[in-house]
């Protein structure tokens, strides 16, 4: 069990309100309720579903549907020291030994005591169904959607068939060291996440650090790191997973053509993700805009929308197995955008309920990677990539994406058909956006959006609330197409320029940008 000084590598407010994090993976309580608590960290501990464990929240109180009530209830300063006795005592109970992480929090002026409870390592884990009955008739707990229950019948068979088995990303790396870890790359992810953690790193050994972050394990003597840690916070994770990484091809006459430019990226899993959907958005994505003379609104498409291309790359990403030495391999062509990667999905998947979105994975290859790539707004997870590739594809009026296997699920083809009318007869260019009106070409812009945040700015904001006023769910999306062009131009500047990274970090409209907003607003009028 952890000091009242540990810190959660995850931003409370986002955890609470549920913005990373999915509501099976969440218990609150009100108070102190030592039976429901540890059954819960052992269905947590057993993690049945690979999805990353969950979080016990004492000292918050919910609604009938299991949703969270500001502010919270909270916990009294003098009961904070007995519930931690009570817990590492009670902790003692589950078998084999599992303990959570726990770290005291402060919430709208309220003391909470928040459990993570990740993975174990030794599961199946088992838990007494009273801790203070003097016989303990002992049972195994699971998570079925927001609720702790018993596993009994087929479930029992199958949480047992998973003894001390670890999902890969989850395992120690017996062939590297603490050292191989970077607190740089540690630093920046707590910084992007919004983690308070983030404030001690440089009062933390990285043994400590990795420990707190879950990306460290083994004993105190011969610590160990975690290969998901290696695949996030090392510089060159390839030299311990060989072909990690995106391959980028662009088949200028088509795959049966002599031509093609290729590039790779390497690297950190969560900034080759970023860096290879940036490169391809700015490359190779067109927005076709055409006007017609008998209505007002213009009909706009894109070759490939963009959310979709996401999904599809992160999806590869999330779901590869990083013990094939076979990189993610994304395919360009003037007709199709090709994601492959390997292995394919699980066999409990029917083809048929893929193609149609109603595909749901009853055991997740990564849980560890999956959960770094939500709290980074990768991924929503929980099988909800292949319905949005589906929808986003038939809004843009393109036909429907495509999904290949064979009968040994041995890769996983994505194929994102173009749109017929927006296959443009050059290389897309950066930024390119064509507008036609018959014959003619206009230029489009997207001033709404910037006045908006200028008008909106006129006093300091977050980031978030400025991402929140223009509804975008993504936010490298919301940072790299508006917040950072804004900053860049000189319109918007930010409160802490020293620390572009601080948790304080705000934006304001500066001289520049209420005089654009002024002209605008006065041709507008």
């Amino acid at each position: 069990m952890r000091s009242m000084n540990s810190k959660l590598p995850i931003n409370l407010e986002d955890l609470l309100r549920q913005r990373t994090v999915e509501r099976e993976r969440i218990e609150y309580k009100t108070g102190w309720n030592p039976d429901a608590i540890i059954r819960t960290i052992c269905a947590f501990a057993n993690d049945f579903a690979n999805l990353g464990g969950g979080y016990v929240i004492i000292g918050q109180d919910c609604d009938a549907d299991g949703l969270p009530i500001f502010p919270p209830t909270g916990l009294h300063d003098n009961q904070l020291d007995r519930i931690q006795q009570e817990l590492l005592q009670y902790c003692q109970l589950i078998q084999p030994h599992y303990a959570p992480i726990l770290s005291i929090e402060e919430f709208e002026g309220q003391n909470l005591i928040v459990l993570w409870a990740p993975g174990g390592q030794m599961r199946p884990y088992q838990a007494p169904k009273s801790v203070i009955a003097k016989t303990k008739e002992y049972g195994y707990y699971i998570r079925r959607y927001a609720s702790t229950v018993e596993a009994q019948g087929d479930d029992l068979h199958e949480l047992l068939s998973l003894a001390a088995t670890v999902p890969f990303d989850d395992r120690l790396n017996q062939f590297a060291s603490v050292e191989d870890l970077s607190p740089r790359l540690m630093a920046e992810f707590l910084r992007d996440v919004g983690s308070k953690l983030a404030d001690d790193v440089e009062a933390l050994s990285i043994e400590e650090l990795g420990r707190q972050m879950n990306v460290v394990g083994g004993s105190s003597e011969a610590p160990l790191p975690k290969n998901v840690g290696l695949l996030f916070f090392n510089e060159e994770p390839y030299r311990f997973f060989p072909a990690t990484q995106i391959d980028v091809v662009w088949f200028r006459k088509g795959p049966g053509g002599d031509r093609f430019d290729e590039k790779s990226f390497k690297g950190p899993l969560a900034r080759i993700t970023r860096e290879a959907l940036d490169y391809i958005q700015r490359n190779y994505l067109c927005e076709t805009v055409i006007k017609h003379p008998d209505r007002a609104e213009a009909e706009r498409f894109w070759n490939f929308p963009y959310a979709a291309i996401e999904e599809a790359v992160v999806n590869a990403v999330y779901h590869r197995s990083y013990e094939e030495r076979e990189p993610i391999e994304v395919r360009i062509t003037r007709d199709d955008f090709v994601v492959l990667s390997f292995p394919g999905p699980d066999r409990s998947i029917r083809m048929e309920d893929l193609r149609t979105g109603k595909a749901v994975s009853r055991r997740y290859r990564n849980r560890r990677i999956g959960e770094f790539l939500k709290e980074l707004e990768l991924t929503e997870g929980r099988s909800t990539g292949i319905p949005k590739m589906l929808r986003v594809m038939e809004e843009n009026g393109s036909p429907p994406p495509e999904f290949e296997t064979d009968d040994y699920r041995t890769s996983f083809l994505i194929r994102l058909p173009a749109h017929a009318g927006a296959t443009p007869q050059v290389t897309p260019q950066v930024g390119t956006k064509l507008a036609l009106d018959r014959d003619q070409v206009t230029e489009q812009v997207t001033e709404q959006v910037a006045m908006r945040i200028l008008e909106y700015c006129s006093h300091p904001r977050r980031a978030r609330q400025i991402q929140e006023l223009v509804s975008l769910r993504r936010r490298e999306t919301f940072r790299a197409n508006y917040l950072r062009p804004l900053v860049d131009g000189g319109w918007l500047a930010m409160t802490v320029p020293d620390k572009p990274r601080s948790r304080n970090q705000k934006y304001v409209r500066t001289d520049s940008g209420a005089e654009w907003l002024k002209k605008q607003s006065g041709e507008r009028a």
